[in-house]
């Protein structure tokens, strides 16, 4: 391998000038070869095919320069990839990169018992060897940069995107920035909150991704203050959803918001969780992770108008519309601590008709008065209704 030393002063003049006045043709061969051998360089678009001619011309002019002054310290990276714009690490991958700078150097190599002065041959091929290593580190340099940038950058976008879901203000354009992070605007949407743990938000932010990959779901994430917040698509169970991804959270409760059509309507989710999340202290018992709609009475004892709204709307309602003996017969049931008996002698009715009843209360509201947790719920769903405007007294 040429020593640097040995090359300082330059005594292959003749060599250099050769160089210099083929670097055009060396140039254009290293293109016409990308063109016969690459099917993804004679693919791409004119414009981008242009800067990664200019990009072949920068190689083998940094080369030249390099074997000028080999001692010197070469920016390499800025010298052969600073004609290229930005965009174009998205557009053409490292492997592909990779092969643009192989062709390059194969086209030197080939030219270079041409190109050296007689004598010179090896001291031209060992030197382009040690530039080729270093065109291979500035390469991978050029793309973990633009990575690094690209992944701030994705970090906050999404950030954003996360934020504007939970506060309700999403639109056409937290739309575009999801497609711009990879979501693929899947039919069914829901968000899961819970407490994020101490430490790196990014490492939490993986683990959900990783945790989402395995579970073949969909996600937007973010740590926003001490809540973990993570809108996943691509399930219709949003409980299942929740599990799968749970790992990642920090103690506590793991409320899962309701399935939506899109990331538009996330935010009905998103409000639900967050609603559902701080009215679990009042069900110590609850399971984890839980449905916001589980927490549906305390929620409504907390102050959520929005699932006040759906107790009336989901319960009440059909029942009143049933017919107030089903409404009579439940809350009589309720009030004689879930006795058969003692309702039937409330009701001067025997006791296979209140649980006929009480089966059909089940069937209209998906809420079984024997369960204790459901009992819990009809009757604040009773207290609701009652007290909503337009309802007359029972």
């Amino acid at each position: 391998m040429a020593d640097a030393a040995a090359l300082k002063g330059h005594p292959h003049s003749a060599t250099l000038r050769r160089l210099e006045k083929s670097s055009g043709r060396l140039s254009a061969a290293a293109i016409a070869r990308m063109d016969e051998q690459l099917s993804w360089y004679r693919a791409m678009p004119p414009e981008n095919r242009s800067w990664i001619g200019l990009v072949a011309q920068a190689g083998i002019a940094a080369f030249t320069e390099w074997f000028r002054h080999p001692e010197a310290p070469q920016a390499i990276s800025t010298d052969v990839f600073g004609t290229a714009p930005r965009e174009l690490t998205r557009a053409i991958s490292l492997r592909q990169t990779v092969e643009m700078v192989r062709t390059t150097i194969e086209v030197v190599e080939a030219a270079i018992d041409e190109v050296a002065a007689p004598g010179d041959e090896s001291i031209l091929r060992e030197a382009l060897l040690v530039y080729a290593r270093e065109i291979a580190f500035a390469t991978a340099q050029v793309y973990a940069q633009a990575a690094e940038a690209r992944g701030a950058w994705d970090a906050r976008l999404e950030s954003l995107v996360v934020n504007a879901v939970l506060s309700g203000e999403a639109d056409e354009g937290v739309l575009s920035r999801a497609a711009a992070l990879g979501w693929r605007s899947p039919d069914q949407v829901a968000v899961v909150l819970g407490t994020a743990p101490d430490g790196d938000s990014e490492l939490t932010v993986e683990a959900i991704r990783r945790a989402a990959r395995h579970a073949r779901l969909q996600v937007l994430t973010g740590v926003l203050g001490t809540r973990l917040v993570v809108v996943a698509g691509g399930s219709g169970d949003p409980l299942r959803a929740a599990k799968d991804l749970i790992g990642p959270f920090a103690a506590g409760p793991v409320v899962a918001g309701p399935v939506v059509g899109d990331l538009l309507a996330a935010g009905r989710s998103a409000q639900a969780a967050a609603a559902g999340l701080r009215a679990c202290a009042a069900w110590p018992d609850a399971p984890r992770p839980v449905l916001a709609d589980d927490l549906l009475p305390e929620r409504a004892m907390a102050g959520d108008p929005a699932a006040r709204e759906q107790l009336v709307e989901e319960i009440y309602r059909p029942l009143e519309e049933a017919g107030s003996a089903l409404l009579e017969t439940l809350s009589v049931y309720l009030e004689q601590a879930s006795s058969l008996e003692g309702a039937a002698r409330m009701l001067f009715v025997h006791p296979n008709t209140v649980r006929y009843r009480l089966r059909r209360v089940t069937d209209v509201t998906g809420w079984s008065p024997s369960d204790v947790r459901s009992a819990f719920t009809l009757r604040i769903a009773l207290i609701l209704g009652r007290l909503s405007p337009g309802t007359s007294p029972r």
